[in-house]
């Protein structure tokens, strides 16, 4: 289906993901139009599958690095991704059963928000709240994001990990690079749980999957390294390009 002179063209693209995703969220934007592009024959449901195979492996390159340098509350993350992999299968099974062309509109209305909202708002997630969240707090909000944003990446997924990230930063007061750290750890979940389902449904290319899995992997440390060495204020604007980045995208999908 993919001939061997469109690998370049894909391997670059999972690269450039990996390295999106593990700073702000949104690699999915770069290689499903790729996907289409040169394979114009790919089921929908084998596009997704695919890209989820190589983002599984970016996600959990980008947990590793974060892991060495930010300070994580595992009793609360990993039971979380759990609940985003059990929500992200949910989604996918949903793909066939949904008009995905629906939450298009939606979603572009989101991400104006959040552009709106951090442009106005600089000091959200480039400090850390002056009163920590409680622990109850805490796991209620990660919780529900775990499970919301879940089903929405296996249903549809442009901008997971944005919009785990602005959730935490907004609701418990974290700043990005903290903030980026935790969405990977619930984004490896739902990467995991829809892989899993479009695994078991056939609706993987395994072998173009675990190429652009090894591109993704390089982005995702490159990209989750420069998030740490350059800080919060560097992922904000990121976040700001990368949304803005994604309403046009899916705008021209939309409407183009």
């Amino acid at each position: 289906m993919v001939e061997i002179g469109d690998w370049a063209v894909l391997l670059t693209a999972a690269t450039a993901a990996g390295w999106v995703d593990a700073v702000v969220g949104g690699g999915g934007l770069i290689v499903l139009p790729t996907l289409f592009v040169v394979a114009p024959g790919i089921a929908p449901q084998t596009a997704l599958g695919t890209n989820k195979l190589a983002a599984v492996a970016g996600t959990s390159a980008s947990v590793l690095t974060f892991a060495r340098k930010v300070p994580m509350r595992w009793r609360v993350l990993l039971p979380a991704a759990v609940i985003a992999a059990a929500a992200a299968a949910v989604g996918a099974a949903a793909v066939s059963l949904i008009d995905r062309e629906l939450f298009i509109p939606i979603v572009m209305v989101v991400l104006v928000g959040v552009a709106v909202f951090v442009t106005l708002r600089p000091a959200i997630g480039v400090t850390l709240a002056t009163h920590p969240p409680t622990r109850r707090k805490m796991i209620l909000t990660v919780a529900l994001a775990a499970g919301l944003i879940g089903f929405y990446d296996g249903l549809l997924g442009p901008g997971t990990g944005t919009f785990l990230i602005i959730t935490f930063a907004t609701l418990l007061g974290t700043e990005f690079v903290r903030a980026a750290a935790m969405a990977k750890v619930i984004n490896c979940g739902s990467n995991l749980g829809a892989l899993l389902f479009f695994g078991a449904t056939g609706h993987i290319l395994w072998a173009l999957g675990a190429g652009m899995a090894v591109a993704n992997v390089l982005g995702a440390v490159v990209g989750a390294r420069m998030a740490l060495r350059k800080g919060a204020e560097f992922v904000r604007i990121v976040l700001l390009v990368v949304v803005i980045g994604m309403v046009i995208r899916l705008g021209w999908q939309q409407f183009g």
